[in-house]
């Protein structure tokens, strides 16, 4: 029986006997449960198998509901805030004292967005408590950006997946931190560096850190397939250096000859950086389910949301 529906009371009735939901948002499918509740969170790192180190993201309904959950806003982050809420970007802010350190990983700020989602923002506003949502999929694979994908992955460990679509953006939201007052970009995403300087001016980005990182998606191996993936400039190049393996060839625009390889995607064949990122984790999915040896990604163009495309593939292939 599918755990897949679109019944928003259920999943509220779900969520407040502090089980697990896997939610839509426009960035990829989040494992929801209630922040307050240690069941939950301790069943959110327990379902993904994700390091109690790694600290969570918390969704909440709107922008005013941001003075319950961080104890100081910088300038800056309400600039941001009111720019690209509802939307793509975290940021990650001193915390309030009730926000439990299980989903800070001890630490004392707490990363925060407002998803953009019709679905998901009409469950946060009906419910008396916040969500922490990581993204629904086992720690390190690909994340999720259709329900299929968590039902694929989760069917026996929770009891529901809202159905909201295929997700519009398809890969994480951009996460912000500040250094006094002054925002750092801790992870690229959705919502291009390009656009964030144009509201605050040059941001730095510190998006790699292995130990005790500020933020979600800073581990160098991540959004892994299970497949070998490499990452190249040339993909005819590389695809030589593997004679007589069935290769998968994940390209951005333009296709390699079909005598070549055994299975490709193109992510967008009019050259679109947004569809590219909506298809990317999509496309790995499919990828994984076709027994190749070896998935040869091309790298996109360094600019836009082909930072942050190039920034997944790369934690994609680390030590594949």
């Amino acid at each position: 029986m599918s755990i897949i529906s679109t019944d928003i009371s259920r999943a509220k009735a779900i969520l407040e006997q502090n089980d697990l939901v896997a939610i839509p948002t426009e960035t990829v499918y989040g494992l929801a449960g209630n922040i307050f509740s240690e069941k939950a969170i301790k069943a959110i790192f327990e379902t993904k198998k994700r390091p109690f180190f790694n600290p969570l993201i918390v969704h909440i309904p709107n922008i005013d509901y941001l003075e319950n959950v961080a104890a100081y806003v910088p300038p800056k982050a309400k600039q941001l805030a009111e720019a690209f809420w509802p939307g793509s970007l975290t940021l990650v802010l001193p915390k309030k004292p009730n926000i439990p350190d299980l989903i800070t990983a001890g630490k004392n700020t707490v990363a925060v967005r407002v998803p953009k989602h019709p679905l998901t923002l009409k469950l946060l506003e009906s419910l008396d408590f916040p969500l922490a949502a990581p993204s629904a999929n086992p720690f390190g694979s690909i994340s999720p950006t259709r329900a299929k994908h968590v039902e694929n992955y989760f069917k026996n460990d929770i009891k529901m997946v809202l159905d909201g679509g295929p997700c519009q953006h398809g890969i994480e939201s951009t996460i912000v931190g500040f250094e006094g007052d002054d925002p750092v970009v801790y992870r690229l995403g959705s919502i291009a560096l390009e656009d964030l300087e144009a509201v605050v001016g040059t941001l730095p980005v510190m998006n790699k850190k292995e130990q005790a990182p500020e933020a979600p998606g800073m581990l160098n191996r991540h959004y892994a397939p299970k497949t070998q993936t490499v990452l190249v400039d040339s993909v005819l190049d590389e695809i030589k250096k593997h004679p007589g393996k069935k290769i998968g060839a994940l390209v951005y625009q333009s296709s390699v000859p079909e005598d070549l390889i055994d299975f490709q995607i193109v992510l967008s064949k009019n050259g679109s950086l947004n569809e590219a990122a909506a298809q990317l984790y999509d496309a790995l999915h499919a990828m994984d389910t076709q027994e190749l040896d070896v998935i040869i990604a091309e790298r996109l163009p360094d600019h836009g949301l082909g930072k942050s495309i190039n920034d997944r593939l790369q934690r994609a292939t680390v030590n594949a």
